[in-house]
């Protein structure tokens, strides 16, 4: 190996190293048994990323105009709570929030395909926490849907 191909498997990063030895990760969602794209696979995280910054200006623009004054921390602090109970009552019930929607993303649970309100709970819980939607496993679930046993599937 040249120096060369030294640092350019360097700059590819791990996944590009271990596919040129012959590895085969897959598509995401393969190992649950979703189709590769189209509806009902796994949702893309500039979808997911869209969504949940709809949700959050939402919950800002609401928590600013009814409840604070002016913008502050107590919006910010606001905001959090509100985006909380949207997560839980709106995942809990339909399966999707209003940005989730206008992305063309429902969130199912892995083993009977709906979202229930203890479920989505936990879900909205550890969103909440900021740490846990940071670490993805091979699939682009994060660590909060493969705690609470959920996924992102596109509509």
């Amino acid at each position: 190996m040249d120096k060369r191909q030294a640092l350019g498997s360097w700059l590819s990063g791990p996944r590009a190293a271990a596919e040129d030895a012959g590895v085969d990760f897959g598509y995401p969602g393969e190992q649950l048994g979703l189709p590769e794209s189209g509806s009902g696979s796994i949702a893309r995280p500039g979808r997911r990323l869209g969504a949940l910054a709809v949700d959050w200006a939402l919950c800002v623009l609401i928590a600013y105009s009814l409840i604070t004054d002016g913008y502050g921390q107590a919006t910010s602090n606001w905001a959090l709570l509100i985006f909380f109970v949207l997560q839980v009552l709106t995942v809990g019930t339909v399966g999707f929030t209003p940005g989730k929607r206008l992305f063309g993303i429902r969130v199912v649970a892995q083993d009977t395909g709906t979202v229930n309100p203890l479920r989505a709970l936990f879900r909205s819980l550890l969103l909440c926490l900021a740490i846990p939607p940071l670490i993805w496993d091979r699939d682009g679930r994060g660590l909060h849907d493969r705690l609470a046993r959920t996924v992102e599937l596109r509509i």
